[in-house]
């Protein structure tokens, strides 16, 4: 990111939901307001989600776009730990990670 640009992180522009499936999490991304919607559009990328996320090491990262609602969904396969039934980690159902997603700064202008 360019340090000249003004950057706020995501959590003041969008609020989000957590689900899993096995060892697959989905982070739903929902706009506050529908005039963020083209900056997450352009900013919260699968790469980005993926760069974000490396150190759970997703197999793949994948993003749904649900323009009527102002939302995107994020499907991260392979980042808990073999799911809630296989892992040890205290967070097997991965509800926190909407909380890591959402600490992902975004330029405004």
């Amino acid at each position: 990111m360019n340090p000249a640009i003004p950057a706020v992180q995501l959590h003041t522009l969008a609020h989000a939901r957590t689900g899993d499936k096995g060892n697959r999490s989905c982070i739903s991304l929902i706009a506050l307001e529908p005039r963020h919607w083209p900056r997450l559009v352009a900013q919260v990328t699968e790469e980005r989600v993926a760069a974000l996320f490396a150190t759970r090491r997703p197999s793949a990262v994948r993003r749904y776009l649900l323009p009527n609602l102002h939302a995107m969904n994020f499907v991260l396969d392979d980042v808990l730990d073999g799911g809630v039934n296989d892992s040890l980690n205290l967070d097997t159902h991965g509800k926190c990670l909407s909380s890591l997603l959402l600490t992902l700064p975004i330029r405004i202008d």
